[in-house]
């Protein structure tokens, strides 16, 4: 058994040992002169699965947007406070300007909201991140494609047409391409912003499943507003709530103590349904 996933079992997903893999401190996130998110502070867990809860316009995907410098993109943005990608004993400080951001985001994977393959073939869409990164042996190639595909459960499903548009997939067979994607570059942590909510309930399903089999192997970081899938497939959750029109970060700790002994009156209020 993987070493961060020991432990109790919480709503069907191995429970992982507080081994901090990103460690946030005083974020705070501005676009011009507007503060979106500030004073946020905590650790993401390696080999873990942590939930950002809360309603809409609260900063989780600027939260999210900061962890890989997407926020660069962004004109007029401004991200401050401290960012740390920990490797052991050693950490990676990911505000310095002259950090390597495209080495940064092959760490650190996006999945969109919505399914973004490009519109070339299944194998073209994992090949082009492969190539860029200096890959080119086809047996390599393919190795790496197939146990991309493999990882999200669309191997079987795709192997006799590759070479066919990725484009015409189901939407939800859209997004695990996606997923595989990112994976097929062997990043360490997957951030996700909302990966099911342009999906059906049963292709969501099957995303979901998909995204707790990641569970031990990869650090991932997930948006939802949906508060049954948190509950489900988090180790952790971290509600964030406006104050003064500022997305803040209110409580954070286990998904079976947020859900089940909320300790912020906001939290609780939240996820009694009674709020947001």
């Amino acid at each position: 058994m993987n070493p961060h996933t020991l432990g109790c079992i919480e709503a069907g997903t191995p429970c992982c040992v507080p081994v901090p893999h990103l460690s946030i401190e005083n974020l705070a996130v501005s676009y011009g002169d507007t503060p979106v998110l500030s004073d946020v502070s905590l650790d993401i867990y390696k080999g873990c699965i942590t939930a950002l809860i809360g309603p809409s316009g609260c900063g989780k995907t600027s939260f999210l947007n900061a962890l890989n410098r997407l926020t660069d993109l962004i004109p007029g943005a401004r991200v401050e406070g401290r960012l740390r990608l920990v490797d052991g004993a050693n950490s990676l400080d990911l505000l310095d300007p002259g950090l390597d951001v495209r080495a940064l985001r092959r760490r650190v994977g996006m999945i969109f909201q919505r399914p973004n393959p490009f519109p070339l073939s299944i194998r073209r869409n994992l090949e082009l991140p492969l190539r860029e990164h200096g890959m080119r042996r086809a047996d390599a190639l393919a190795h790496k494609i197939e146990t991309a595909l493999s990882d999200v459960g669309l191997w079987e499903e795709v192997r006799d047409r590759l070479d066919a548009p990725a484009l015409a997939l189901s939407g939800g067979q859209q997004q695990r391409l996606c997923i595989a994607r990112a994976l097929v570059l062997e990043p360490e942590i997957l951030l996700m912003d909302e990966p099911c909510s342009a999906l059906d309930p049963i292709a969501s399903g099957v995303v979901e499943e998909m995204i707790q089999s990641l569970s031990g192997r990869y650090t991932v970081v997930i948006v939802t507003h949906n508060l049954a899938q948190a509950r489900r497939i988090g180790n952790y959750a971290a509600f964030f709530w406006m104050r003064e029109r500022i997305g803040q970060l209110v409580e954070f700790g286990r998904c079976r103590q947020i859900f089940d002994a909320p300790v912020h009156p906001a939290t609780a209020a939240y996820i009694g349904g009674m709020r947001g």
